[in-house]
């Protein structure tokens, strides 16, 4: 078994976690080693109790990896771990990224510039038209839009991308032998026909609960440069999600509503709360516009003949001043140039989705070379 197998087995086995998995792997290097460990090494680990140590020691008893890599194998689903490059740079950067992704269709590396819709399984006509067509305009763009799949504003949304002829991920609450909501099975079949992907972080057969929606929505918030949130209560799993994303240090907006619908309170409130207010896909595709653009430092200078120039505000033309001699890592931008994380995450999106600079594995950042 190498340690690729290994990863999987442990994503496998019941009330473990992807943090606990964190904390084994600093101590014990590898996932092998974790699963050859005696039960009283095991213990050493911080957060690891008896019962874990002995659910670890004895795996072999509680899954049966064989099956499962032979099922994904005759389903055509590939399984993705962090050591593979597919494994999406978004979610590496996470405080809990998922151990393993199950993935039916195909990743891409377009799919970095991505935007995640969210929202209330009811809906009222003005939350699914508006869900459906601003995911289309963000897919004709370019942007992969992230969704749950769920039922209502989930639905419209990857239905948008996929009239788009764009491309869609739709992140599971459940494993991808069990499809869920049923109905979307058609909808999951033509998102991974050719037009994205469906993944889960479950094994196959796992049924969607209470705790694989939540564990769900933090991908969602992840993957996306901004999250989108269209409809939804003041109390949600969508306004659960927008407070992960902003934790995370992303981009929130949200569709206003009447004040006198619940459907709306959610993002009402958000938008009260700082959110940006959403009226069509086009604030999106603006504050996040691709332009051709030259090496810098000429982006800041003089503009070549048939070339657009960025416009770049104070905080980015900080953090290219500092970027100008190497490249760096987060916490050495935060203390270069006193902006806070959750203010320096967008500003470097934005940098980047203007080919100003390049995300390099860590994360760090460095200066765009001529293309």
């Amino acid at each position: 078994m190498n340690a690729r197998e290994a990863t999987i087995a442990l994503n496998m086995l019941p009330k473990i976690g992807p943090v606990r998995v964190r904390r084994l792997l600093e101590y014990f290097g590898n996932a092998s080693e974790i699963l050859h460990a005696s039960e009283h090494a095991l213990t050493q680990v911080a957060g690891i109790g008896n019962e874990t140590a002995n659910v670890l020691n004895d795996w072999e008893s509680h899954i049966d990896l064989s099956a499962e890599l032979a099922d994904a194998k005759e389903r055509d689903i590939q399984i993705v771990t962090e050591e593979d490059e597919d494994y999406p740079e978004s979610l590496r950067n996470m405080y809990d990224p998922p151990l393993a992704l199950y993935v039916w269709g195909e990743l891409s590396s377009r799919d970095k510039h991505a935007i995640s819709i969210v929202g209330s399984r009811k809906t009222t006509i003005y939350g699914r038209e508006t869900a459906r067509k601003v995911a289309l305009e963000l897919a004709s763009a370019g942007f992969t839009i992230i969704s749950g799949m769920a039922r209502g504003i989930d639905t419209y949304a990857h239905e948008g991308a996929v009239a788009a002829n764009g491309r869609t991920i739709a992140v599971l609450g459940s494993g991808l032998g069990q499809i869920y909501p049923p109905e979307n099975m058609a909808l999951a079949e033509k998102i991974a026909s050719g037009q994205g992907a469906v993944i889960s972080e479950f094994p196959l057969n796992t049924f969607p609960d209470k705790r694989t929606f939540p564990m769900r929505n933090r991908i969602v918030a992840a993957w996306g440069n901004a999250l989108v949130v269209v409809e939804c209560p003041q109390w949600s799993g969508s306004m659960i999600t927008a407070n992960l994303a902003i934790d995370m240090g992303k981009s929130i907006y949200a569709v206003p509503g009447p004040i006198d619908r619940p459907s709306s309170a959610g993002c009402n409130l958000l938008i009260r709360n700082g959110a940006t207010l959403l009226s069509q896909a086009g604030d999106i595709i603006e504050d996040f516009s691709q332009l051709p653009l030259v090496e810098l430092p000429q982006c800041q200078r003089s503009k070549p003949m048939g070339m657009p120039v960025p416009e770049l505000n104070e905080d980015e033309k900080l953090i290219l001043k500092h970027l100008a001699g190497d490249d760096l890592g987060l916490d050495q931008l935060v203390a270069l140039t006193g902006l806070a994380i959750p203010q320096l995450l967008p500003t470097l999106l934005k940098l980047e989705m203007k080919k100003c600079i390049h995300q390099l594995p860590g994360p760090r950042y460095k200066i765009a070379s001529m293309s």
